[in-house]
């Protein structure tokens, strides 16, 4: 059986990170965009870090550009927005894709577990899986749900 915990993803300053290291723990997958609506949830996301993060959830943000081209930057210009911005502690990746051939595989399996109304499709930035302490998916956010509306469902995986 697939787990999250099986695959692995460039971070934002270029090493390769096994996402195994986070087994046992649940995690917040977020596709996220820096010129977006809803870029400012990087602010709730870090507020669900910092309280849940020392009970093992790990917020992981997956940048892409395939919405509205709203992440054009390169990986130090995201890195720069998100720690002068919203002072981002969780752990940040390369940019991605999310939809089409180019789809990371971490993204694959993510829409193969949980879908939604367009199907299998990432519909915007800010879509956010959240996995389980066993790996699976347990549940798939839109991106109007804001991250402080999440929290009955991350306490049921802590």
């Amino acid at each position: 059986m697939t787990t999250a915990y099986d695959f692995s993803a460039t971070s934002i300053d270029g090493e390769e990170v096994s996402l195994e290291q986070f087994r046992g723990k649940p995690l917040l997958i977020v596709n996220t965009a820096s010129q977006c609506g809803f870029t400012p949830q990087y602010e709730g996301l870090e507020k669900l870090n910092r309280e849940y993060g020392d009970r093992g959830l790990v917020v992981l943000g997956f940048p892409c550009n395939q919405f509205g081209h709203q992440e054009p930057g390169d990986a130090e210009e995201i890195k720069n927005f998100c720690n002068l911005r919203y002072d981002v502690t969780f752990p940040m990746f390369e940019k991605i894709d999310v939809n089409g051939k180019g789809t990371h595989p971490l993204y694959e399996w993510l829409k193969s577990e949980k879908g939604s109304v367009l199907g299998s499709r990432i519909k915007w930035n800010f879509t956010k899986f959240l996995v389980g302490k066993d790996g699976q998916v347990v549940d798939r956010f839109s991106p109007t749900t804001k991250p402080e509306n999440m929290r009955d469902a991350i306490e049921k995986v802590l």
